[in-house]
Formats: C-alpha cells, sequence, structure tokens
C-alpha cells in the first residue's frame, strides 16, 4: 500500500540519537479492562517525547548548504526539543519559535541545548506563520514538525519497533494525533506490512483536526483550539499526513479533558511515570474503545508520546482523573437549614466516601452544598444515588460534566454571611475512612446547626476538615465535651486573620 514509506523507515536515521524504547505490559490496566494492554514508552526517549525521531531523520538528510544556512522549527515543545538536540549534535544553527502559552518546563528544556528561542504568539499555528516568515527573510531551511516525508518516516520508527517487539497478534494501536505526523508514520508501515491490525487515532474533543478532515473529506481550520493537551494544539492536519490518514487510519476518537487526565492517572498506576497530556491520549481513546466495542481478551498497543509535564498542571489532572474515570460525582444538593439535616443527607450518601464537601450558611429556610461522592459502579451507581436523593424531595443538580462548576464554582462556595449568631470555626482532621464524617455529625449534629463545612479529600490517611457551627457561649463547654469525646484531633479558629478577612 505504502511501500515507498516502509523503505523510507527501514532506511530512517535515528538512532544516533533516539532509543529503541520499551513495549511494557500494563498489568493493573489490562486487568481492569479485561484486554492485554502495551504501552509504547515514548516518553523514555532522551528529550522524553518520540519527536526526537522525525526531527533528526530530516535534519541528518540536509545537505552541506542548508546546513551552512542554519535551520528553523515552529513547535509548542516536543519537536523543538529534537530540533534543538539534533543541531547540537551536528553543529548546526538553530531558531525554535514556540508559542507564548507553551509549558515553562518544554522552553527551559529546549533553552538548554544553546539555540535561539523566540517565543510568539498564543498557539502553535501563530509562531508557525512566524517562523515561516523568519525562514523567508534570513534563508533558512525550515523543519516541519509533521507534514514532511522524511520527519513522517522518522516517526515511523515506532511501527518497525511495535512489529519486532511483539511477534504475536495485535488488534489495534492507539496513536495521539496533532498534525498527524505520527500517525502516518505508523499507520503507513503498519498497514502495508500488517493490515489487519487495526490504527485508531485520538485527539482531544477540543482539538480534533484529523477528525474534522476525515468526516469532511478534506483538510479543515478549526477556528480554535484547546491548550490542555499543548503537544496536538494543531489547528489543521498536515496535507501528507491527511493523504495517508485517508488510506491507513481506521478512526479517530476524540476523548475529553476528564477522560484524558484520568488516562494519566492510569498509565501513572502501572509505571510510576507522568505523562504529558498528549501522551496520555492513547490510553483514554482505548478506554473508549473497549467501552463502547465491549471487546474482551484483545491486544491493543497505546502509544506513551510523551512525558514533558509541567509540575503545576498536577494538581488539575489529580482534581479531575476521577470524574474521567466515572470514579467520581458532583451534585448540587439543596437541603433545610436546621440541626440534624446535615446528618440526614450523609445518611443517604451511605458508607460512600465523600470526596468533597463546601457549604455555608446562605438564608433561614435552605443551605446549598456542593458535594463529591466516590463511585464504585461509576455512571450506574450515580444514577442510583441520584434517584434515592430525589426520593426524599431534594432538589439535586448533577455538575458532574459541568465545567463551569469543576473549574470555578467549587472554589468559591462561601463567603461572609450577615446576621449569624454565635458561630464558631474548628479546624479537624477527620480519619479517612467510611463513616467518619457521620459518626461527627451522630454526635453534634442535632443539637448545634452547621453554618460552614469544607472538605477535599486529599489522598492522606485522614482528611482536614474546616467546619463552622453555632453554639452559644453558655454550651461550649458541652460542645467541647463531645469533641473530645469523639476524639478527633481539632483546632478552634476564631482568631485567625483569613476568617475575618473572608468568612466571618
Amino acid at each position: 500500500m505504502f511501500q515507498d514509506y516502509v523503505e523510507k523507515i527501514n532506511q530512517a536515521r535515528v538512532y544516533d540519537v533516539a532509543q529503541h524504547t520499551p513495549l511494557e505490559s500494563a498489568p493493573t490496566l489490562s486487568k481492569r479492562l479485561g484486554n492485554q494492554v502495551l504501552l509504547k514508552r515514548e516518553d523514555m526517549q532522551p528529550v522524553f517525547s518520540f519527536k526526537i525521531r522525525g526531527a533528526y531523520n530530516k535534519i541528518i538528510h540536509l545537505s552541506e548548504a542548508q546546513r551552512q544556512h542554519g535551520i528553523i522549527t515552529a513547535s509548542a515543545g516536543n519537536h523543538a526539543q529534537g530540533v534543538a538536540l539534533a543541531a547540537q549534535k551536528l553543529g548546526i544553527k538553530a531558531i525554535i519559535v514556540m508559542p507564548k502559552t507553551t509549558p515553562r518546563i518544554k522552553v527551559n528544556s529546549v533553552a538548554q541545548f544553546g539555540v535561539n528561542i523566540v517565543l510568539h504568539g498564543n498557539t502553535y499555528d501563530d509562531a508557525y506563520a512566524h517562523a515561516r516568515e523568519l525562514a523567508e527573510q534570513q534563508q533558512l531551511e525550515f523543519i516541519h514538525p509533521y507534514d514532511d516525508p522524511l520527519v513522517i518516516a522518522g516517526q515511523g520508527t515506532i511501527a518497525a519497533e511495535i512489529l519486532q517487539q511483539y511477534t504475536s497478534k495485535i488488534d489495534a494501536i492507539f496513536v495521539p494525533i496533532g498534525g498527524g505526523g505520527l500517525i502516518a508514520g505508523i499507520s503507513s508501515y503498519i498497514k502495508t506490512l500488517r493490515p489487519s491490525i487495526r490504527i485508531i487515532g485520538v485527539e482531544p474533543d477540543d482539538a480534533p483536526c484529523m477528525y474534522a478532515a476525515l468526516a469532511a473529506k478534506e483538510r479543515v481550520r478549526l477556528d480554535t483550539v484547546g491548550i490542555f493537551a499543548d503537544g496536538v494544539a494543531v489547528r489543521q492536519a498536515g496535507e501528507e499526513p491527511f493523504r495517508i490518514a485517508q488510506a491507513c487510519v481506521d478512526e479517530v476518537i476524540l476523548v475529553s479533558t476528564d477522560e484524558i487526565c484520568a488516562a494519566i492517572k492510569d498509565i501513572f498506576d502501572d509505571t510510576r511515570s507522568i505523562t504529558e497530556p498528549a501522551g496520555a491520549l492513547a490510553i483514554a481513546g482505548m478506554k473508549k474503545y473497549i467501552e463502547r466495542e465491549n471487546c474482551r481478551g484483545l491486544t491493543f498497543v497505546a502509544i506513551d508520546s510523551g512525558a514533558n509535564m509541567n509540575f503545576d498542571r498536577l494538581r488539575h489532572v489529580a482534581e479531575r482523573a476521577e470524574i474521567g474515570e466515572h470514579r467520581e460525582a458532583l451534585f448540587g444538593v439543596t437541603i433545610p437549614e436546621r440541626p440534624g439535616s446535615f446528618r440526614a443527607f450523609c445518611e443517604i450518601i451511605g458508607q460512600r466516601g465523600i470526596t468533597e464537601f463546601n457549604y455555608r450558611y446562605a438564608d433561614p429556610e435552605q443551605a446549598h452544598v456542593f458535594v463529591g461522592v466516590q463511585l464504585h459502579a461509576g455512571l450506574k451507581e450515580r444514577d442510583e444515588l441520584l434517584s434515592a436523593l430525589r426520593a426524599r424531595d431534594y432538589p439535586v443538580l448533577d455538575m458532574t460534566d459541568n465545567e463551569m462548576a469543576k473549574m470555578h464554582i467549587r472554589y468559591m462556595v462561601g463567603g461572609r454571611v450577615a446576621g449569624l449568631q454565635n458561630e464558631n470555626l474548628y479546624r479537624f482532621e477527620f480519619p479517612e475512612r467510611p463513616g467518619a464524617l457521620l459518626r461527627f455529625l451522630n454526635r453534634v449534629g442535632e443539637k448545634w446547626n452547621i453554618s460552614l463545612f469544607h472538605y477535599r479529600n486529599h489522598g492522606a490517611d485522614y482528611g482536614r476538615v474546616l467546619i463552622g457551627i453555632q453554639v452559644p457561649d453558655a454550651e461550649k463547654p458541652e460542645f467541647k465535651g463531645y469533641l473530645d469525646e469523639i476524639g478527633y484531633p481539632y483546632w478552634e479558629e476564631n482568631h485567625n486573620p483569613a476568617y475575618a478577612l473572608f468568612l466571618r
């Protein structure tokens, strides 16, 4: 089918700098999904990404005159590192144009190779246009990150390694897609030599350039792209990758940010490595495919394409991973504002773990609660819990898929309240086990009204909880007796200046 690419791939010059990366089993994920999952560990390359393959293969084939003039490229980070490493090794002057939104870890990684970095625009396309202008002005050779046969052939060496490393039957290979160079190289090789293997591309649902192109049967330019998975934030698929994809790619699956975060956690659980969002796309798409097809006992390969993750993104990933895996539901629930109502609500939640609880007194009649609940049976359990709450006449809003609620509202529940009498603020450490909250509420929740409650599971062996409770001065000795009897560590925070500034 694409014999010319098979020859280009077999002759590619990549191993001067690139590694033969492992094809590793993911035992935990394999057991959970009921299929054999193999990870192609391109995150273990010297620049923590597969991009070194294509970049070096292109640059090593430049003429001496082209090398003398120097090279330039545009990249959101991983291709830039590949070009920079190749330029350093071959002694070629290089300019790298990167979007201003590129994660700092990638900018710093490129800078260490001694190349000239230019930050321009907010997207890859902005950087690309500027790099093309500079290339023409300074007579530099442009090294395209994906729309070049030699770059595509370099990436295709991954497919050659996979077939060498696993000679038994492979049912499908899942490949992340940005501009399409990686999937073009892998699919052209695989479909020529092993056409029975399905090639399935995976893109973020907010950057679906190849998905849109295949649906339209022509390349389309997206108006906007999301940049959470910055390594694949491309508005238009490459011309040559699109030509190859039309013939060689079986389908493209779109995944959400939450599903990408869940896949990052899945890879961590099996490898103890942290994959960047673009690098986890293949696993996210594989999980979606298995759920859709309800397949069992098959063998799937996922390309773990890179690990250039900014550390400060981990908080967001951890926050969203459980939702992406359908292991957490987020509800907005209205409960009566009276002693005991909080406990009655928690009794319906039962022995399920509470991952988050945000509440602030609003008015004398009712309270609005933001609650996260651990799920063990996925969407089915979420629906059952919703039904149970509604059967008890609780107004419930399911916010699990509400982007604004997940990103912003959960952090904004609270504020000052006028006319609230006898509020006392306490900070607790609850043991991280089912029933700990109910035990507390059974002791104090009937007699005194809870006016503020904030809790978030941080994965430790105890939970940090902030509680406001209305206790008249005369009843404080009795209240503290209850606290001592429960035995949870606690600290009074009535004089904390942050309380006075934001809550009281």
